[in-house]
């Protein structure tokens, strides 16, 4: 990451949104020079990478692991960039164990690539030729990602961007563009192969909201091996938050502004282009409207076209562009459960992160996991002799907003009921043991996050939607731009950092040509 000179230090950007990519950008941007202020209706910033505490207890809100960090990782480079220490860390060895249903012994997905190696080669006898596809193409792609392109490309300079990352080892990826992991499962044969269907399935729906019939393969070879050295997961000291702080520091550092609990409720537009935010204080309730060269959303894409007002010269544009959004398939919701628990229910030589197959029909359905994160002793989640657990489930959002209030806490008491009963058949989990229990549903994401029905995760990384056929960072309105989760290279803290830094850089080459 080049150290780019202030282009143009009277320009103003507003950020919409303090998530990761808003607080990303507008750290970057900040130390660029430009005049940055982020608005965000929410008590913290973070977004769904947040926290809260409860009794002692502090609770990662959704995120609990980070990439990125290691030496030439997307956070490195930022916090290289700011000035900033990065947060401490330590490694997540293995990134998950993974119980299958009826399986007591997990498949434990290393970080040694050896040893990851020799587990699929025992978990999964004759699936090696898969794997070392995947390795392939997740070496390609890394690089390829690493020399930061621009996709998709909406002019000419993104283009010459994307041009220019691609070298000849990226050839490797061009035949797989249009393949799903199904589809390269059954170049080798591994098509009936349920076991490892199914570990693949649960691994993919945390990364990409869908399973290896619909995961892009390009998508997924990076998901799937990211977890190796020398990347890896991350367990941040402290809380999910420290990396949101830091970003935070780096903000105001160079003179950007943070403005918690105030809403932009609409973009205002003239003449084709974005010039303004409708800004409503939540303390005071009063609105203002401030003026800006550059807006960055950084919002679901279906928020976006919600804030949007677009003028009469760009109503045909945001047209096509809303379409696109409606006819995207429906996205995600999460069901959460928090619990401050005594070091007791955990068991010995607990990993840090787990992942349970239903083996039963419920209210949470077939084919659906829990993704568990453990508190490590002394990493500042729980005082000592006390842990926390926190487990989610993905969920169809339209069934929380059905119905009377009633139906509701019936939806939830069920949810919860078969959350603790899976839980409870690796922790000990007792009215002894259990010193605190919250939830969380897609009405309380939708409350804290402002996400349109509590939809966590983006839009899927199905073929139609991940890289060169996903939503760009630039929108169809001149100065509106798109961060987070919604594009490229997709969710969790290290894509929409990605998403972050290519939006400033596509936002300074602007600047050096009105120069």
């Amino acid at each position: 990451m080049k150290n780019a000179l202030p282009q143009n230090p009277k320009s103003r950007v507003i950020v919409v949104g303090a998530g990761i990519g808003g607080l990303t950008a507008g750290a970057l941007l900040a130390k660029r020079g430009y005049d940055v202020t982020i608005y965000d209706q929410a008590i913290l910033p973070g977004g769904c990478a947040s926290t809260f505490k409860r009794r002692g207890f502090t609770f990662d809100v959704g995120a609990t692991q980070v990439a990125g960090l290691e030496p030439g990782g997307i956070h490195q480079r930022i916090f290289q960039e700011l000035a900033i220490e990065p947060p401490a860390a330590t490694n997540c060895d293995p990134a998950c164990s993974v119980f299958l249903p009826g399986e007591t012994e997990p498949i434990n997905v290393w970080r040694d690539p050896n040893q990851w190696q020799e587990e699929r080669q025992k978990q999964f006898p004759g699936s090696e030729p898969f794997w070392q596809l995947l390795n392939k193409l997740f070496t390609a792609s890394w690089k390829f990602q690493g020399r930061d392109p621009v996709l998709p490309p909406r002019n000419l300079w993104d283009f010459w961007q994307l041009v220019s990352a691609v070298r000849l080892d990226t050839l490797v990826t061009v035949p797989f563009t249009l393949m799903s992991v199904t589809d390269a499962l059954k170049l080798y044969g591994l098509a009936q192969d349920q076991r490892l269907k199914t570990f693949l399935d649960m691994q993919l729906k945390l990364y990409s909201q869908v399973g290896a019939d619909e995961t892009a393969l390009l998508y997924a070879a990076t998901a799937l091996a990211v977890s190796q050295a020398p990347q890896g997961l991350f367990h941040l000291q402290g809380s999910m938050q420290v990396l949101s702080d830091r970003l935070v520091a780096g903000l105001e550092k160079y003179g950007g502004k943070l403005l918690m609990r105030h809403r932009v409720e609409s973009i205002e537009t003239q003449q084709g282009k974005a010039v303004s935010v409708k800004v409503r204080n939540q303390k005071t309730g009063k609105i203002s409207v401030e003026r800006a060269d550059e807006i960055v959303t950084n919002v679901t894409v279906q928020n976006l076209v919600q804030l949007l007002n677009p003028s009469p010269h760009n109503q045909s544009l945001f047209s096509g562009y809303k379409q696109r959004v409606d006819k995207l398939p429906e996205a995600s919701g999460a069901f959460v459960i928090y619990l401050g628990v005594k070091q007791a229910a955990i068991p010995r030589d607990c990993p840090p992160h787990l992942q349970f197959l239903y083996d039963y029909a419920g209210i949470i359905g077939e084919n659906n996991s829990l993704f568990v994160s453990v508190s490590k002793p002394g990493d500042g989640r729980a005082t000592e002799g006390n842990a926390t657990i926190i487990a989610s489930s993905f969920t169809d959002t339209k069934i929380w907003w059905q119905g009377t209030k009633e139906d509701y806490e019936r939806i939830k008491a069920e949810y919860t009921r078969e959350a603790i009963a899976r839980l409870g058949t690796y922790f000990n989990l007792t009215t002894d043991t259990i010193i605190h229990q919250d939830t969380a549903t897609p009405r309380t994401f939708a409350k804290y996050t402002a996400r349109e029905r509590g939809i966590v995760g983006g839009i899927g990384q199905r073929i139609s939607t991940f890289g060169p056929f996903g939503f760009a960072n630039r929108t169809p309105i001149k100065n509106i731009w798109l961060v987070g989760d919604s594009t490229h290279p997709g969710e969790g803290t290290a894509g929409v950092s990605y998403s972050a830094l290519t939006v400033v850089r596509q936002i300074d080459s602007r600047s050096e040509k009105k120069r």
